[in-house]
């Protein structure tokens, strides 16, 4: 192969993505969420940990008290973040589904210094963010009472209960967990599912419009043209990374290990865009085509992702600095799939141009 022709390749390609308004606008829309990722935090925090959002609420929910006489119900009400009313439980429960309530508080008739367990029944709407905001807070009443219930029957303990001192003004591991587990990686691996996805239009649509034949008349193989366009998808996955981690680190989140981050996701990405190759020239087919390398990316990612030193795991540690140089173990064993990948996929481009050429 001739490596300025696939450079040539290459250069109209690229060509071509920045002519497609599509793409350039998918592009700076994931630059534009970038720039915002604090706003992108807290929108995606509410659907991983919903009662993050409970610090942000100021809000009075109405709730409705039933059941017996408790030290409950002043709880409720000294809390600030209720206004209680008192109503019997068939009442409370259809104003409930009528959405007139937030929640609805059952107490059973169990005196606090009863040898039985203090059941306490609670209705929620199913499904609604609200409700996650109002269980959160009613979460932190529900345990003052509870508290309160351990020190009225705390005569009974035979024993001494094991006191665990914490470190004071300890942060929350929430706001972690969210940020390097989830949005770092999902930021880092879109740019390659992108191009992916991508390499499967530029294929097919040489096989759709019959423009394979004339290209493979020119001086240029077809080998040639399908690594061109592998190179084109392939460019753009380390750049647009290296933008998220760069506007990341400029919205305050400290990201380590940088260099080997881009380099696990280069290879991975081209893993994947490997992947969509081999659909896009045995189908030669968008829509099939497309279909198939989704299920295909599932079930593949499925796999990948049950191995403890997965790509995604060890961005988690390498963005984190909490890995050593076992990493590089992993990134040689890429190394060698890729390199068995690429030998198979210039195997399969001999046969399909053989079919073409028929």
């Amino acid at each position: 192969m001739d490596l300025r022709h696939i450079y040539v390749i290459t250069k109209k390609e690229l060509r071509s993505i920045n002519a497609e308004k599509t793409i350039i606008l998918a592009i700076l829309l994931q630059l534009f969420i970038a720039m915002f990722s604090s706003f992108l935090i807290v929108g995606l925090a509410a659907m991983y940990d919903p009662d993050a959002l409970s610090e942000y609420s100021r809000q009075q929910y109405s709730v409705a008290y039933t059941g017996s006489a408790s030290p409950l119900e002043e709880l409720l009400r000294e809390s600030g973040d209720f206004v209680v009313y008192e109503m019997d439980l068939a009442t409370a429960v259809t104003a409930l589904e009528e959405r007139k309530l937030s929640a609805v508080i059952w107490v059973p008739d169990t005196a606090p210094d009863a040898n039985d367990p203090v059941k306490i029944t609670l209705y929620t709407i199913k499904n609604d963010i609200q409700s996650s905001v109002v269980n959160s807070k009613l979460r932190d009443v529900f345990v003052t009472y509870e508290e309160s219930l351990r020190d009225i029957r705390g005569d009974r303990i035979s024993s001494d209960p094991i006191v665990v001192n914490l470190p004071p003004d300890v942060p929350g591991t929430n706001f972690y967990e969210f940020v390097y587990g989830l949005l770092i990686p999902l930021l880092i691996f879109m740019p390659a599912i992108i191009s992916a996805a991508l390499i499967i239009d530029m294929i097919t649509e040489e096989f759709q419009h019959d423009t394979i034949e004339t290209l493979i008349s020119t001086p240029i193989t077809f080998a040639e043209m399908v690594w061109g366009k592998v190179a084109a998808c392939f460019v753009i996955v380390p750049v647009q990374a290296a933008l998220w981690i760069a506007l990341m680190v400029i919205n305050g989140i400290y990201v380590a290990g940088i260099v080997p981050i881009l380099l696990h996701v280069s290879v991975a990405s081209l893993l994947m865009i490997l992947l969509s190759t081999f659909v896009a020239l045995h189908y030669r087919e968008r829509t099939s085509a497309q279909f198939i390398f989704s299920t295909a990316l599932v079930v593949v990612l499925i796999g990948v992702l049950s191995l403890p030193a997965n790509p995604a795991n060890l961005i988690v540690l390498l963005s984190i600095g909490a890995v050593g140089g076992e990493h590089w173990i992993v990134f040689a064993v890429m190394i060698g799939v890729l390199a068995l990948g690429i030998a198979a996929l210039n195997r399969y481009m001999h046969v399909v141009e053989k079919t073409a050429l028929q």
